[in-house]
């Protein structure tokens, strides 16, 4: 939600001053995301003592940072909405904090990495923490606080957050449907639309369906549409799911042609060499197009469905146990003994579903640089403490949610499609066409190799698989992804 760099030394007579897109004094400067969702609120409390407050334009719960700065201190406290993540580092008396990893570059050092961090990355054992893979770089997690003085910068995780650990039956008469229904209009009504003019992530299947639903009942004048299209007859099944949900609801649609814009494409950001987050989405590039679309349409607000298939699922707390994660047999020793690490150190329970948090520091930050600010109904705390307490009927293979686009009148091809979308053609064939030429360069001439946290020989015996294999192993594309990224930054 905003980016900032503190010098101790102009807290102590700071004046404040509004320049351009930040607030200034002396080589201190405080910049929130350029976007019109946003407000911020600078507030003096004496001569030397300084708050702001960068929050959503909403009505009740809303996403929030609060930054309190005294002489000699600065104090940061997040939100639970999590919408935003933003990463730290302090030198000396300066502290550096951005919503975009790359903007540290500067103080990023592939030769100081977090071996725990790494193999979480490699292994696909993701954890939301404050750690991230740069040693001396933290991520500021929901509701924590963060406090910078001369004796340096400490972050301190929150208690954790008090979830419905047991579904709760219905009263006699309540009609779980109509709940959700007036639940997520509020939702949707009281989210910040600057303009009158929004936009949806729209990718015709259960979740951003739902979102549709409410959205389109709000009344704003304009109501464009995005997402990705796929080829071949599961695209073509889900563009007339888009079809029938944008002429019902009178949005105007753009869909991108997703196979055009796959992993690693020639002229997307991991080709080009752009600085970006090593442990970024995978669909990067294909939805950088979505998001320049967006911001060429001038949208200021985006809904997504994320958050949708937490919600639906068993809760976290109720034994049901995940399936082992898949064996990475090229993973090296660093990799292979930090391990032993990766439930270390961890956020307590949030708020929201820990998926859905780090879907969002993923996914959000290339909303933030088009200037558009990314709202997720679903992962609304109040959807999320209703969905806790809903009886798990009610959600197995998201029944309501399937129910609900039923009464609004969609054709069973939209409220319960027979072959729901997903993304593993898109994924390989960015492997195949493109993954696979960066992985004989990385074969060449390796940073994870040199720093043992990838076993070169394992990894050509893998790469001499992948090119006969009916389908590259998607695994491969978290190693080459994660190379290419730290040097991008190196």
């Amino acid at each position: 939600m905003l980016s900032l760099r503190l010098r101790l030394a102009d807290l102590a007579a700071p004046d404040w001053q509004w320049k351009l897109d930040r607030w200034i004094t002396g080589v201190s400067w405080i910049k929130p995301v350029a976007t019109k969702a946003l407000a911020l609120k600078i507030v003096a409390n004496g001569a030397r003592h300084v708050t702001v407050v960068v929050r959503e334009r909403r009505e009740g719960e809303a996403e929030f940072t609060a930054l309190d700065m005294r002489p000699g201190r600065v104090h940061l406290t997040a939100g639970a909405f999590g919408t935003a993540p933003l990463y730290l580092v302090a030198t000396g008396d300066d502290l550096r904090g951005e919503w975009d990893l790359a903007e540290l570059r500067p103080r990023l050092r592939t030769d100081r990495l977090v071996p725990r961090v790494m193999a979480r990355t490699l292994s696909r054992r993701h954890r939301y923490t404050m750690d991230t893979l740069f040693e001396g770089v933290y991520r500021l997690t929901e509701r924590a606080t963060a406090v910078f003085t001369a004796a340096g910068l400490t972050v301190t995780y929150p208690e954790p957050a008090e979830h419905v650990l047991e579904p709760r039956a219905l009263r006699a008469g309540v009609d779980p449907l109509t709940a959700l229904d007036s639940l997520l209009s509020e939702v949707v009504d009281v989210a910040p639309s600057p303009s009158g003019q929004v936009s949806l992530e729209l990718s015709g299947g259960a979740d951003s369906g739902n979102v549709a639903v409410s959205v389109s009942a709000a009344g704003y004048e304009v109501i464009h549409s995005f997402g990705l299209l796929l080829s071949g007859p599961l695209g073509a099944q889900q563009r007339e799911r888009r079809r029938v949900l944008a002429d019902q609801f009178g949005f105007r649609d753009t869909a991108v042609p997703a196979m055009q814009h796959p992993p690693f494409v020639t002229g997307g950001v991991r080709a080009r060499g752009v600085p970006h987050d090593p442990a970024g989405e995978f669909y990067q590039e294909a939805f950088d197009v979505l998001r320049e679309q967006a911001a060429a349409r001038g949208c200021e607000v985006i809904f997504t469905g994320h958050g949708g298939d937490e919600i639906n699922a068993h809760h976290s707390r109720t034994g049901t146990r995940l399936p082992p994660p898949e064996p990475v047999p090229w993973l090296g020793p660093a990799a292979a003994e930090a391990l032993a690490e990766v439930d270390e150190h961890l956020a307590p329970i949030p708020v929201l579903p820990v998926p859905t948090l780090m879907a969002f520091g993923r996914h959000n930050p290339g909303y933030l640089r088009s200037g558009v600010w990314p709202v997720a109904p679903l992962a609304h705390p109040r959807v999320v403490r209703f969905m806790e307490q809903l009886p798990h009927e009610h959600k197995r293979g998201k029944a309501l949610f399937r129910d609900r686009l039923r009464r609004a009148g969609l054709p069973e091809s939209v409220a319960e499609p027979a072959e729901p979308e997903h993304f593993l053609p898109l994924m390989d064939a960015g492997l195949r066409t493109y993954g696979l030429c960066a992985l004989d360069r990385m074969l060449r001439e390796s940073l994870l190799v040199d720093l043992g946290y990838v076993d070169h020989k394992a990894l050509a015996l893998a790469r001499e698989h992948a090119e006969h294999a009916p389908v590259v192993p998607d695994l491969l594309c978290d190693t080459i992804a994660l190379e290419i990224g730290l040097r991008a930054l190196s």
